[in-house]
């Protein structure tokens, strides 16, 4: 007879022992950890064949801390100290521009802006992901961060768009006068600010998010699966440090124009194509964020992590003899989820196999959210296997 085992566990937990009673089912709405595991172990003849066999559940109990964890404290700190530096030195650009009468300065300070508020979302952002489930929310609110990072960078390229129209404009209408030296002074000093901004955006850590997996990466495992997606840090602070990035990259470009029309006026119309190229690195420096987000809302199987390498080390634990309708998804940048059916040999100890399977797949891809569910290889799972694909 089937029986269902939950278990819940935390990322920080490195290890659970094992109920020898039933425990009741949580209340209905109460919150869970993220990383709990639900398990559903299939069994065949009366009382079933695992250990504990017969009606009822059992559990896994870890524990839930309280508070936000490390990553996302960090992402806040960064993003609010970003911010104050963005209001400070755009409203020194918007006056630098209007004196210095520069396209290009103005440009960069539209640039800083849409920074500023791109921030202020993925700080709302992280906020509401950091809610407890609810009765709808099941998974919580992580995909918000994700939304976030999406209007972030949605919201740079409706600038950038205005931006481009201004100045094809100023190239077609050729009347304008540019202050070179008040260029100069703001479009260096917007060089220093963007430096600031990226130095405080930078994940150099990112990796710290595998500091607390059960076991480490063994040698080429990496590559094979990744972290689960941690590698890339938070997504809200990855999309504000390319911002900052391609604010840079514009402001770099605005001190050359400078410095050209400062020594050869006649080559003013270097203001407004300053404004075309660096518009169109902003917008292939914000593809890849874009290109992650829809993966993540798509609930594609994050980049760091290979399917196929799920399906081998599984199918490397003793007693597992298939593997099928595996599944892998993330909930944000630094939550992956995985789902497996697991048919093991006749005979084999199920709640001990689940734990190596549950174990290999936490260590090795460092998984925050595990659901397993093992069935004894008989002739009614034969039509399941023939449907689920196993190819990566």
């Amino acid at each position: 007879m089937d029986f269902k085992m939950r278990r819940h566990l935390e990322d920080d937990c490195s290890e659970a022992l094992l109920g020898g009673a039933a425990e009741p089912e949580p209340e209905a709405g109460s919150p869970r950890c993220m990383g709990e595991e639900e398990v559903a172990l299939g069994g065949d003849g009366p009382g079933g064949d695992g250990p504990g066999g017969g009606d009822g559940q059992q559990q896994f109990e870890g524990h839930c801390h309280g508070g936000e964890n490390h990553e996302k404290r960090t992402a806040k700190r960064q993003l609010l100290v970003a911010c104050g530096v963005s209001l400070v030195f755009m409203i020194g650009e918007v006056i630098g521009g209007y004196a210095a009468q520069s396209l290009a300065i103005m440009a960069d300070a539209a640039h800083l802006l849409t920074d500023l508020c791109s921030i202020l979302i993925s700080l709302v952002s992280l906020w509401i992901s950091s809610r407890p489930p609810t009765r709808t929310m099941t998974f919580g609110w992580h995909r918000a961060e994700a939304m976030g990072a999406l209007v972030s960078v949605l919201s740079i390229w409706a600038v950038t768009a205005v931006l481009v129209v201004l100045a094809g404009r100023r190239l077609l209408d050729g009347d304008y006068e540019i202050h070179t030296r008040v260029m100069l002074l703001t479009s260096g000093c917007a060089v220093g600010a963007n430096v600031l901004m990226a130095l405080i955006l930078h994940q150099s850590g990112a990796a710290h998010g595998h500091s607390h997996a059960l076991t480490s990466d063994p040698p080429g495992r990496r590559g094979k699966g990744g972290a689960g997606g941690r590698a890339h840090g938070n997504t809200s602070v990855r999309a504000a440090f390319v911002h900052a990035l391609g604010d840079l990259l514009h402001s770099l470009g605005v001190l050359v124009a400078a410095t050209i029309i400062h020594f050869r006026p006649e080559m003013k119309m270097a203001d407004p194509m300053c404004t075309f190229l660096f518009s169109a690195l902003v917008l292939a420096t914000t593809f890849s964020i874009v290109k992650d987000v829809c993966r993540t809302l798509m609930e594609g199987t994050p980049s760091s992590i290979s399917v196929a390498a799920v399906n081998e080390a599984l199918l490397a634990v003793s007693g597992v003899r298939d593997v099928h309708q595996l599944h892998a998804w993330s909930l944000s940048g630094t939550h992956a989820l995985v789902s497996v059916h697991v048919a093991i040999e006749d005979g084999a100890d199920a709640q001990l196999l689940l734990r190596d399977v549950t174990a290999s797949l936490r260590s090795e891809f460092h998984f925050s959210g595990v659901t397993v569910q093992v069935e004894r290889r008989s002739e009614d799972r034969t039509a399941c296997l023939q449907r689920c694909d196993l190819s990566p």
